[in-house]
């Protein structure tokens, strides 16, 4: 890490300053294990100065949260530009990006750190949660989505999440596998509600019309019919 140095700047300009040195320290540990001297100590201030900015450390968390939620949520900006499959694979490997450089931070999140509790904090899980779900629904191309379709893309990145914290212990599973595997899943989810719904059937077959014979869906069909032979 590099170690700050002590020279005047403004207040915006402090206040990033903290900002990006706390989540490069919550990027290694988790934020409960970070204390306001190792940031202080980082940014180059004194700790009384780190308070002048931030009443104390749940609002410097929360503060770090609100930019890498930002960011998150903007890996799952993709163009509406070919076919689905290859889409959510591009997401996935940005989702695992972001998981891979902020660990700790990003477990500690998932799984409640400093700021368990606060409103602020799980609005802004929330509204990670939804920026993805309103992104995949862009790429389905469908605006009102029916209940069995919302069903399928929330139960999906609820997967995404609990998937990369399974990762995150220990990194059993290759990162590329679990990226191809999560595209698969999102296939298979909604496989299977389209076995229930005709609404349901006719989007994925509009989707799967479109679909590459080398591309991560098809992929799936080929291992499925390979496992049933």
């Amino acid at each position: 890490m590099t170690i700050g140095v002590r020279r005047r700047m403004g207040v915006e300009e402090r206040r990033q300053q903290l900002i990006g040195v706390a989540l490069e320290l919550f990027s290694q540990r988790s934020p409960d294990d970070v204390s306001i001297d190792e940031i202080a100590s980082a940014a180059g201030i004194s700790r009384p100065l780190v308070y002048h900015y931030f009443p104390g450390k749940l609002s410097l968390y929360e503060a770090a949260l609100t930019r890498a939620s930002e960011d998150l949520a903007g890996r799952f900006m993709e163009p509406r530009e070919g076919p689905l499959g290859a889409r959510l694979l591009r997401v996935m490997r940005r989702f695992f990006d972001f998981v891979d450089e902020h660990g700790p931070g990003f477990s500690a999140l998932m799984r409640g750190g400093p700021a368990v509790g606060s409103t602020a904090t799980n609005a802004l899980i929330d509204s990670v949660r939804q920026a993805a779900y309103v992104q995949i629904l862009s790429h389905l191309r469908v605006e009102d989505p029916p209940a069995r379709l919302e069903l399928v893309v929330r139960s999906w990145i609820s997967l995404a999440e609990s998937t990369a914290l399974i990762w995150l212990d220990g990194r059993r599973i290759p990162r590329a596998e679990l990226e191809v595997q999560l595209v698969h899943d999102f296939a298979a989810l909604a496989a299977v509600s389209a076995a229930h719904d005709e609404e349901m059937g006719t989007l994925l077959r509009r989707v799967l019309k479109d679909e590459p014979t080398d591309g991560p869906f098809s992929d799936l069909v080929a291992r499925l019919i390979a496992l049933a032979s």
